[in-house]
Parts: structure tokens; C-alpha cells; sequence
């Protein structure tokens, strides 16, 4: 079964019930969202669902009809509608328990939101300047206001036109602009006003448009001549054709052909005045229409009329007095040679004596008793030549000196014996410039100094004078061929410039060679020298010459004794070079006195206290304003001396005895000397030496090593003490300590132990106890003790001498390769710390 029947009765059925207005709500246009608009509660019961979501939303609950997000604007909602009845928008929803389709609908209510509007913004009339006072003219260009009822209501006003004009509207909404007082073109001919359109809504809005009013001409108007237009005249009897008189000139305050004037002559003027003067029509100039050769004075009137259209003429008087021509005085001719314009002669300067022009006399009679000469002195000369005259130049003409010559030729006449002046002529000679003079440099070298890290930009103004003129005389600049890019100069007013910022540690001083040109032909030119001294700037700090320096002294050097040198520069100069270096920080035995570049030690040094020192020493420059500084890593080794007697660590007691047991085989190690030696390197290198040896038993020099160097007799069965000296490698001269080694052999297991030390022991005696001996005789095949003393100082003498030798010999050697290495190692690496071997006392 189809439900779209009874779905068209019901709508048609809501939309009756919706025509009849049964519920409606308003609401102003442009409100915000969540404005209350009404509420369905008392018309329906809830529950409440809105089908329609456009511009409203409603609360399921209250039935409450609030605004949406959406904008409420009647002039687009119903634009059809903004000048009738008003903007209705039906709305659906469902209501109650049974889901009731019900219909209402929203009124948006019209705001003053919008101003009036004229489509052209400029509006153009023209009235005539005769129309009469009250009249109106409809205007067609009118402002709309898309508003209704009183908002879009509008008034009309006009601003600006000073009581002349006022507007009124009509019935049906035109307006009429109704002039107010009369119209003078001549005295006003625009009127530019505002019309203002103003509409009925609270507060109001306003708009304007241009109201340009164009007053026309109509012919009021006559011409006229001015009071003082009367004219007297005076004129030579001499006066050539077309001569200008006089000129009349009337006016007409009208405009266009409204305006236009003739003129004519009266018919009261004489045939004579006719005959010799002629009147424009359009100009009112009066001339002479030929050569005038009168003799005698005469006055003639002339009366002028000037004609308008539809008006009568307007006249004027010009009265010509006609003096007699006066007698011809005798004149001179002149023919140009010479190139010339406008009767002047044009003379190139430097030329040699130069012909200029024929001069000949013209004279009603007497001419032989005329001639001609020059007035003043000059460089110029005339002669006469088959009754005429040549002038010349007397000698070349400089244009440096004198431009223009004005030569006066006198016409002198003899009369009873003297010679008077007739006349005169002036002929003006124009001396032309060529390009004889280079450009001249005032100095003939320009110098200035600048500052480095200047900003880059003017150094100075080089400026070069020509004496000659135009082309010849106008001077362009250029630089040298060689000059460094970083210079340029203007080419005609010869300021200098330099694009770069100047360093003076790259370039002290800048000399540049600028040319001046002129533009003459041929071209001369001249050459000036620019010196620029660039001035130091504290910009460079200190640097050292080595980014590590590492120095080697001896221990135990006296205070005050010099480490090494250290190298620094800067690439300033003065006070800004200038360089002092100190210990930065130093709580160390090091300084640098004097502000020299030696290091001295402050204190003695003990290697086998401290090996190195590291620290930094700071180079400062004098400059101002501010002092510039670097510092640089200073390494100083503690090299050794042989300051430190081998120590003996076992025994640890000439007392001590150790049993050796009769059967104790060859090659045994039987006991262990064991010293150590706080110095290093040679110096700490031991040998160990047994020197009263006797028995069987050996020691290893190197390792102190005590052995059974064969089998054990019985004649050996007794107590062996052994002199063992332990002495170092060390220069200038190796050290010494002894000990005494006692071994007893015997088949005891009984500890072995002496009372006292070993009686008159051979020398050097041992450092580990200065005990007297116990008596005991001496047996019977020990050595006498002054025989062993003088070969035991026999024996170290030849030992010490060869240590000596070799251990300078192999020193020398180490010294130098530790020191290649330390030279060719990288600038950031460190020395390896040389390693020392301490032996404890205990």
C-alpha cells in the first residue's frame, strides 16, 4: 500500500494550518548563536524534535528554540521579500508521545544593517547659466538601501553648493534638484557638491556621491574695449613694409563661439590711412602694407571696431604720427670671408693671421673724402684694397684668454682738416674653442689615509681643471690600467671609492694612478698618483710561532736559569704589535721577567719529585681601546742527573748470614743482592760487583744474583764474606753503596747469625753501618788491607772511567732521538710522561 497520497493531504493539511498562523516566533536578523527565539511548551507537549537544522536548534526537553551557528541575514535569506510582507521560514518538527508532525515558522525582523549605496559614485548635470530661478531637474542616478520599512527609507541632501541649488523629493521616491538662485557662467562656471543619502534607521547610515553641476554658456555677453584702450603711435618715415603699429584688443566674457571677436576698420577712416596700413581681423595688429619714404610729419587717425555676434561693435582709436626720415648717414657693407652665423664671424683660436671679411663704404656723396679704420687696439688689422677694405687678424687669437671680440669700424670723415667720426659699425668675432689645453691636476699627488676594517665606501675627491670649453673642456676620470678591482671611481666627478674594507697587515699602502680626460679631439689627458696609508687597527691578536712548546732541563738547574725561547708575533704594528708575555695563573717554579721571551725557572728542580710541568703562558698586545691576547701550552721536562746512590733493599743487614749446605750443587743460586736506584734512565741502571772475591762464589751484575759458581770443597767449609758494590751507570761519575754478603758453610741446620760486622773491610766501606768490627785476627791467607784498598782504587778507577765514557757516548744518543721524536710529533699530542721507577724503603 503506497503512503504518498495521504503524505501530500498531510503536509497540504500543515501548510493550510501554517497559512493561517497558528504558531510563528521572531527574531532580529544578524543575532548570535544560543539566542532564545520562543518556546513550543505552551503549544505542544514533549517531548520536542526539530526536523529542520538550518538556523535553529531545540531542546528535546523545554521545547526551548535557540540560534545556530549559522548566520541570520534576511537580505540573503529573502531577498525576494525585503520590501513586502517580510522574511518567513516554515520549521517541522515531531511533539509528544504519539510523535505529532507539526508545522511553525520563524520571522527574521529586519535590522539597519545596511548603509545606502549609489551605483555611481559621480554624478554629472548641466544647466544653462539663463535657467530660471525655481526650476527643477529630475535626477536619475537615486541610493538604494536593501533594508524595509524605516530602515530603508531614505533622504535626500546636498552639501557644498552654497545656497545655489537644494533637492525635493517626490511621491514615488525621485528626487529633484531645484536651483535656488540665478546662474552666472562668467562668475562660476562648475559647482562641486555632495549629494548625501541618509536612511531612516537607528542609528542611520549615510552615503555620498559626487554632484558635478556644469553651468553652459549663452551669449549675454558684448565685446568691449577697456578705457585706457586708446592708442598714440609714433612712427619714422623710413619704416619698412609690414612694420607693426599698433595692436587693439577687446574682450568678450563669453566662452566658445559665444566669444569670438572680429575687427574691421571704421568707414569714417581716410583712403591714405587705408592705403598704407592694413588691420588683422582676428588679431587686431595694425602694419604697414608698404615702404614708407615720407620726408614730411603727418597724423592720421585710425578707428577700430570689434564686432560679436548679435551685438553692436565696440571702437577704439590708434592715432600714427609719421616722422620725416631722417638723412642717410654713409654706412658700411660688410662681405664674410671668414665662416660666420648670425652676423658674427667664427674664428678657431691659434689660427695665423686669418682673412675675415670686404668692407665697403656706402655713401650718398663725399664718398672720397670717407675711409675706415679700427677703434682701439686689437689683434686685428685693416687694409685697403681697390676701394675696399679686408680685415684680418693681426695675430692668433686665444679662447683662454678672450672669448668674444667686438671690433669697432669707424667711418671718419674729412672736413676743412680734420677728421671727424661719421659712423660706426660693430662686428662681433666669436673666437671658437679647440682642444689645445689638458686637464690640470691642482697637487701632483693626492694623499689620505684611512683606517683599516674601514666600511666599504668615499675615500676622497680627486678634481681636474680645463681651461678649454664644451667637449674640450668637460674632464671625465678613469683608473690606472693595474688598479686593484677593489677601487673605482665616478668617471665625471672623480670621487673615489673602494668596495671592499681596507686590511693594512696585507697592504700598508695603496698607490693608485688616476687619469683626467677631456673629450676634445684630439683627446689630451693627464695623470695624477693617489696615495692611500692604510692605519693600523688593533684587529690581530698575538700568535705563537708553535701551537706546543716543550722544553727539557736538567734537575737541580740554580734558580733563575733559562728554560727556552718562545716565539710569538703580531701582524699589527706600534702599540698594537707590540707583545708581552707572562705565566698565566703560575703557582708554578716558572716566569718570564722583563716582559722578554725567555722562560727561567723561579726554583731548583727535583725530577724525582715532580718529572713535568704543564701550564700556559698568555701573550697580550699594547692596543687600544681594547688589549688582544692568545695563550699557548708550555711542557717542561725535569731531565735527570745522577743525584741518587743505589739502594740496598736485601740484605737488609750486614748482620745477616745464610747457611749454605756442603752438597749444594754448581749453579745454585745461593742468595739475592737487591738494590734500586731513584734516578732514572742511565742513571738508575746497576752493576753489581763482588770485590773481594775469593771463593766460590759468583754475582750477576745485572740481577745481583749470588751463585755457587763451583762444587763446594772442604777448605770451603767456613764463613764467606762478600764485598758486594752496587753502582750505577750514572754521569759525570757513576755512584756506589756496598753490603756485605755472609754465607756460611757448614752441615749445621743452625740459624746463622752474626755479632758484629766483618773486621777491616775493603773500601769503599758499606753505607748500611758505620760499627766498629769485631776484634778477630786476621787468618793467615788474608790479603794485606793496603794492598786490597790500592786494587780496589785501581779497579773502580778504570770501571768509573769506562762507565763514564759509555754512558756519555749512549746518552748523547737517546738525548737526540728523544728530542727528533718530540719535534715531529702532531702540534696537539702530548709527550708520553716519562716513567719512573720508585723503590720503596721498606
Amino acid at each position: 500500500m503506497s503512503h504518498t497520497p495521504l503524505l501530500q493531504a498531510l503536509l497540504i493539511a500543515v501548510c493550510f494550518s501554517f497559512m493561517c498562523g497558528a504558531v510563528h516566533f521572531s527574531v532580529p536578523e544578524e543575532q548570535g548563536p544560543g539566542v532564545l527565539v520562543g518556546t513550543l511548551r505552551p503549544h505542544f507537549p514533549a517531548p520536542y524534535q526539530l526536523l529542520t537544522l538550518d538556523y535553529l536548534w531545540l531542546d528535546s526537553n523545554t521545547g526551548g528554540l535557540y540560534t545556530t551557528e549559522r548566520r541570520l541575514d534576511r537580505e540573503e535569506l529573502c531577498p525576494e521579500e525585503t520590501r513586502v510582507d517580510g522574511c518567513i521560514i516554515p520549521h517541522t518538527a515531531i511533539v509528544g508521545a504519539d510523535a505529532d508532525l507539526v508545522q511553525f515558522s520563524l520571522i527574521v525582523e529586519d535590522i539597519n544593517d545596511n548603509a545606502p549605496h549609489f551605483e555611481n559614485t559621480e554624478i554629472h548635470l548641466s544647466l544653462s547659466e539663463d535657467v530660471i530661478i525655481g526650476a527643477a531637474f529630475l535626477l536619475d542616478d537615486l541610493a538604494q538601501d536593501r533594508d524595509i520599512g524605516s530602515n530603508g527609507l531614505i533622504h535626500y541632501i546636498i552639501e557644498g553648493s552654497d545656497g545655489v541649488f537644494d533637492v525635493d523629493a517626490e511621491d514615488g521616491g525621485g528626487i529633484k534638484l531645484v536651483v535656488k538662485a540665478a546662474l552666472d557662467r562668467e562668475t562660476r562656471a562648475e559647482y562641486n557638491t555632495s549629494l548625501v543619502a541618509k536612511d531612516g534607521g537607528s542609528p542611520s547610515f549615510t552615503a555620498a556621491a559626487a554632484l558635478r553641476i556644469t553651468v553652459t554658456d549663452v551669449n549675454d555677453n558684448c565685446p568691449s574695449f577697456s578705457p585706457d584702450s586708446r592708442q598714440n603711435v609714433t612712427i619714422s618715415g623710413d619704416s619698412p613694409k609690414n612694420t607693426l603699429v599698433a595692436q587693439v584688443k577687446a574682450t568678450d566674457p563669453d566662452f566658445g563661439t559665444n566669444s569670438v571677436i572680429t575687427y574691421d576698420f571704421s568707414p569714417k577712416v581716410s583712403e591714405r590711412a587705408r592705403t598704407l596700413f592694413s588691420l588683422d581681423s582676428l588679431t587686431g595688429s595694425v602694419t604697414l602694407t608698404q615702404d614708407l619714404q615720407s620726408d614730411v610729419s603727418e597724423d592720421m587717425v585710425l578707428k577700430v571696431l570689434a564686432h560679436g555676434p548679435h551685438c553692436s561693435p565696440a571702437d577704439t582709436q590708434v592715432t600714427v604720427s609719421v616722422l620725416p626720415r631722417a638723412k642717410q648717414e654713409p654706412t658700411i657693407k660688410m662681405g664674410f670671408i671668414a665662416r660666420h652665423e648670425n652676423q658674427a664671424l667664427m674664428i678657431p683660436e691659434n689660427e695665423p693671421s686669418t682673412l675675415l671679411a670686404v668692407l665697403e663704404l656706402e655713401a650718398e656723396q663725399g664718398l672720397e673724402e670717407l675711409s675706415l679704420d679700427i677703434e682701439g687696439e686689437g689683434p686685428f688689422a685693416l687694409s685697403r684694397q681697390r676701394g675696399t677694405y679686408l680685415l684680418s687678424t693681426s695675430t692668433p687669437l686665444d679662447y683662454e684668454q678672450k672669448t668674444e671680440h667686438n671690433i669697432t669700424v669707424c667711418v671718419l670723415r674729412s672736413d676743412r682738416g680734420s677728421v671727424i667720426t661719421a659712423s660706426a659699425r660693430v662686428i662681433r668675432v666669436v673666437v671658437t674653442d679647440v682642444n689645445d689645453n689638458a686637464p690640470i691636476f691642482p697637487v701632483s699627488v693626492y694623499e689620505t689615509e684611512v683606517e683599516e676594517n674601514n666600511p666599504p665606501g668615499r675615500l676622497l675627491q680627486v678634481t681636474a681643471s680645463d681651461a678649454d670649453s664644451q667637449d674640450n673642456g668637460r674632464v671625465t676620470y678613469r683608473l690606472g690600467q693595474h688598479t686593484d678591482r677593489m677601487f673605482n671611481i665616478d668617471p665625471y666627478t672623480g670621487q673615489l671609492f673602494v668596495s671592499v674594507s681596507l686590511d693594512r697587515e696585507q697592504q700598508t699602502l695603496h698607490i693608485i694612478r688616476v687619469t683626467a680626460q677631456d673629450n676634445g679631439v684630439p683627446l689630451l689627458e693627464t695623470t695624477v698618483t693617489v696615495r692611500i696609508r692604510v692605519l693600523d687597527k688593533n684587529d690581530n691578536a698575538p700568535v705563537f710561532v708553535m701551537p706546543h712548546f716543550i722544553f727539557f732541563v736538567p734537575e737541580n738547574t740554580p734558580v733563575l736559569a733559562p728554560v727556552g725561547a718562545l716565539g710569538a708575533t703580531d701582524a699589527d704594528e706600534g702599540e698594537n704589535g707590540t707583545i708581552v708575555l707572562y705565566v698565566a695563573n703560575s703557582s708554578g717554579p716558572f716566569v718570564i721577567p722583563n716582559s722578554k721571551n725567555t722562560l727561567h725557572t723561579t726554583a731548583s728542580l727535583d725530577r724525582e719529585q715532580q718529572d713535568h710541568f704543564e701550564f700556559w703562558v698568555i701573550a697580550s698586545d699594547q692596543g687600544a681601546p681594547k688589549r688582544l691576547s692568545s695563550s699557548v701550552r708550555i711542557t717542561v721536562y725535569i731531565e735527570d742527573i745522577n743525584d741518587n746512590k743505589p739502594k740496598v733493599m736485601l740484605p737488609v743487614s750486614n748482620l745477616t748470614c745464610l747457611t749454605v749446605a756442603p752438597d749444594t750443587s754448581a749453579g745454585t743460586t745461593i742468595a739475592r743482592v737487591y738494590a734500586v736506584d731513584r734516578d732514572t734512565g742511565l742513571n738508575s741502571e746497576l752493576t753489581y760487583t763482588i770485590l773481594n772475591q775469593s771463593g766460590p762464589f759468583k754475582v750477576d751484575s745485572k740481577t745481583g744474583n749470588i751463585t755457587l759458581a763451583q762444587r763446594l770443597q772442604r777448605p770451603d767449609l767456613r764463613m764467606h764474606n762478600l764485598f758486594v758494590v752496587v753502582s750505577d751507570r750514572g754521569k759525570p761519575a757513576p755512584l756506589h753503596t756496598a753490603v756485605w754478603v755472609n754465607l756460611f758453610v757448614n752441615d749445621s741446620l743452625e740459624t746463622c747469625h752474626l755479632d758484629c760486622e766483618p773486621q777491616e773491610p775493603p773500601w769503599p766501606s758499606p753505607t748500611t753501618s758505620e760499627s766498629v768490627g769485631c776484634p778477630a785476627s786476621p787468618a793467615a791467607n788474608s790479603p794485606n788491607p793496603f794492598d786490597v784498598m790500592l786494587f780496589v782504587g785501581l779497579g773502580m778507577m778504570v770501571v768509573s772511567l769506562c762507565l763514564f765514557v759509555g754512558t756519555v757516548v749512549l746518552h748523547r744518543r737517546r738525548r737526540q732521538s728523544r728530542k727528533k721524536t718530540f719535534v715531529n710529533r702532531n702540534e696537539n699530542e702530548v709527550p708520553l710522561k716519562l716513567q719512573d721507577k720508585y723503590y720503596s724503603d721498606e
